[in-house]
């Protein structure tokens, strides 16, 4: 089966993996959920992709069978994903779709196109959650990001186990040299057994490095982000102004 869903989260909050593989079917439901676990309630985030030429009955029946096995009154769902309904019009599948996310008290909270190539512009990528947000245009691909901030939940993080590097340096790295130049290695070459002498030479080498090469503790610079280039950051900032003009054209 081809995987098009994927769900990240920031590694200090307390989440929970629901597996939903045996309701997926490929082309019809993708499908993956975490549960957040927060201080009064939990939160389920599903991600979702149907493809266009797939079965929409069979996804509507497996979404209203997952929905349901898993509500109650203490959890919340947010639905995210490219379900390949658009939503700038009027059609039959939106209708249905709405009216069962509308069972759960879900509904659709982008209203900008999500897709936009040469000649079209569709909203096939949306959320739905219990509450509207804000929306927003990212420019860093054809399907546009959309953005909401839950303002009204707070988190619990768990700790943040501490990072450790080896303080290698020039002084260190003398005093590691100067502990080998020490050692007999008499326990080596005075044995017969090659597994006895890769042990015993393992076991001085690790100690000399060891007490050489002391651990330090570091801080996690955690809102690094090395991918976003400069040239990624011009590329988004030129797709917005293409996307707006085209926009006012069309109007």
């Amino acid at each position: 089966m081809a995987v098009f869903v994927y769900i990240y989260i920031q590694e200090a909050l307390k989440f929970t993996n629901i597996s939903l593989q045996k309701q997926c079917k490929e082309q019809d439901i993708e499908i993956t959920t975490v549960q957040l676990k927060l201080n009064k309630k939990h939160v389920i985030i599903f991600c979702v992709y149907r493809a266009p030429s797939g079965d929409f009955d069979y996804f509507l029946n497996k979404l209203d069978y997952i929905l349901n096995s898993l509500h109650n009154y203490k959890t919340e769902f947010i639905i995210c994903g490219n379900i390949n309904i658009n939503y700038l019009g009027t059609n039959n599948k939106k209708k249905q779709l709405d009216y069962l996310l509308g069972t759960y008290n879900l509904i659709g909270t982008v209203y900008f196109p999500t897709r936009t190539v040469k000649n079209s512009a569709t909203l096939i990528d949306n959320i739905f959650i219990g509450n509207r947000r804000h929306c927003t245009i990212n420019g860093l691909s054809e399907h546009d990001v959309q953005l909401k901030t839950l303002n009204n939940f707070s988190l619990p993080f768990s700790n943040i186990e501490p990072s450790y590097i080896r303080n290698i340096n020039k002084n260190t790295i003398g005093e590691f040299q100067l502990q080998l130049s020490w050692e007999q290695w008499d326990n080596i070459f005075g044995n017969n057994n090659f597994n006895d002498m890769f042990n015993n030479f393992l076991n001085t080498y690790l100690r000399c490095y060891y007490s050489s090469f002391l651990k330090k503790q570091i801080k996690s610079n955690a809102t690094h982000n090395q991918w976003i280039t400069t040239e990624i950051k011009f590329s988004c900032k030129k797709k917005k102004e293409l996307f707006y003009c085209a926009d006012a054209v069309m109007i």
